[in-house]
């Protein structure tokens, strides 16, 4: 059984999505307090984190940014009052799997949660049946650990820097345009934000490339998107 914790203030809706995920069949707890819903979220394994932005004591950027520090990769699908893109765009990049903006629909919000357990089962397929350390000249990529080591230093990649890394470096070749990619690491069709691809892969260039300008491994097909480097 799929377990999800909600870490959201309003019971109004933190109630509808615990009748909803029941329905579905998921295990659900809720912490109506940031620092609380921190120390489950850190003490306890879960398959999915619902977390609103606007919590007391601690806000869901900050829980969600502890927790990726911490080595947890738990799927995190944040909910909030806001609708600023900029708000959507730093939610994701702290480490959030999705966004969704209150007031939502909830059959769109069950279609998220729906798409994020079914990558991340996709994930741990692929993990059980193939699990690889890769090595491209001084860069070493293991998917297991999730580790990624450049001339025998660890570097600290987001979680969705280390998925798009390993998305291509398992297809070195092989070109992704930014919409293929939205799909494949946010999960569904995030239309519009072809720029956040951008953003990732150039921070992601910064950290694994001696000269991100003149780049070796993560290479730009003109007029396409991006391709891991199959000549290594």
């Amino acid at each position: 059984m799929k377990k999800v914790l909600i870490v959201e203030d309003d019971p109004n809706i933190s109630d509808l999505i615990q009748i909803h995920l029941n329905d579905l069949n998921y295990q659900t707890q809720v912490r109506n307090n940031g620092r609380l819903g921190f120390e489950e979220a850190n003490s306890n394994k879960f398959d999915l984190i619902i977390l609103d932005i606007m919590l007391p004591e601690m806000d869901g950027i900050a829980i969600c940014q502890r927790l990726r520090a911490l080595d947890n990769f738990t799927p995190i699908l944040m909910i909030t009052a806001k609708s600023e893109e900029i708000d959507k765009v730093i939610g994701l990049e702290s480490g959030a799997d999705d966004y969704i903006t209150k007031p939502f629909k909830i059959r769109e919000f069950i279609a998220r949660v729906k798409a994020i357990m079914r990558r991340q089962d996709q994930f741990a397929l692929l993990a059980e049946k193939d699990v690889k350390q890769m090595r491209f000249n001084s860069l070493e990529i293991d998917e297991k650990k999730r580790k990624v080591l450049l001339d025998q230093k660890r570097l600290e990649l987001t979680p969705k820097e280390f998925d798009l890394l390993l998305l291509m470096a398992r297809n070195p070749g092989r070109s992704y345009s930014r919409g293929e990619l939205l799909e494949l690491i946010w999960g569904y069709d995030f239309s519009g934000y072809e720029h956040t691809v951008n953003a990732h892969i150039n921070r992601l260039r910064a950290k694994v490339e001696q000269d991100p300008n003149n780049p070796s491994f993560i290479l730009t097909t003109w007029g396409v998107g991006y391709r891991f480097n199959d000549e290594l």
